[in-house]
């Protein structure tokens, strides 16, 4: 037991150093590479793939020595709650959903009755 409390924990060193590296690549794709719009999307979607991998058997323990199972029915429902916030967010995100009512008038009419009332209207 003693042994196993002075053990340096190099498997977490090695994810968090190779998820840091994932991280700047992936910014740097996003920010500084001049590749077309669908490769950055493209690339940054693998390499997202490739950390939620090394997150799972680095940081979370997936397959551990003497584990019977994985937890495989708790990641499928986790994969099915993160593909309807991914979904949900992508749908908000395409069709342009704002707080910006030029076009029926939402903020036309407010500014018409603070000058109504600027003129001394109630």
């Amino acid at each position: 037991m003693e042994k196993q409390s002075r053990r340096y924990p190099v498997k977490h060193i090695i994810g968090f150093l190779v998820s840091i590296a994932l991280t700047i690549i992936a910014a740097w794709t996003a920010l500084g590479s001049d590749l077309p719009d669908m490769w950055i999307i493209l690339s940054i979607l693998a390499l997202a793939v490739i950390q939620a991998g090394i997150q799972l058997f680095m940081f979370m323990h997936i397959i551990e020595s003497g584990a019977t199972h994985a937890p495989w029915n708790m990641m499928f429902h986790a994969a099915v709650v993160a593909s309807i916030v991914v979904a949900g967010s992508l749908f908000t995100m395409s069709f342009g959903f704002t707080h910006d009512h030029d076009d029926e008038g939402g903020h036309q009419e407010h500014e018409q009755m603070e000058q109504h009332e600027d003129q001394g209207g109630h």
